[in-house]
């Protein structure tokens, strides 16, 4: 499967992006969906994970509240949606896909190739 992340952006603090991630394929449906992000000078982190069918959803604590996944598998699309942003939540956001339910980026085995959410204060 390809990933392809878009929607990053410059924001202000307290305001919203929304990310997608679009699929190639026609299994997309039984994928994990992860997004990961990566702040400079730092490992890269897990965000959030929504099973195949989009029933499952799991967050990190730092977003739990603020963001949330969701799957489109007619458009074979997965979106964060990100409200309440901090400048704390400026990185590269990555979506990859995993044949298991983790939060472990090394369980992921395809990766979209990153878009850039900035932050301002």
């Amino acid at each position: 499967v390809q990933l392809q992340a878009s929607g990053g952006g410059l924001v202000q603090a307290g305001g919203s992006l929304r990310l997608s991630c679009a699929a190639s394929g026609r299994t997309f449906s039984s994928y994990v969906i992860g997004w990961f992000r990566q702040a400079p000078g730092k490992e890269r982190e897990f965000v959030a994970v929504i099973g195949g069918s989009g029933t499952n959803t799991y967050y990190d604590d730092s977003v739990k509240g603020r963001f949330t996944i969701s799957r489109d598998n007619a458009k074979n699309t997965v979106y964060l949606q990100m409200n309440s942003l901090k400048p704390e939540d400026t990185a590269i956001y990555y979506c990859a896909a995993s044949s298991r339910y983790t939060v472990l980026k090394s369980s992921y085995a395809y990766w979209g190739q990153g878009t850039q959410v900035t932050v301002s204060s």
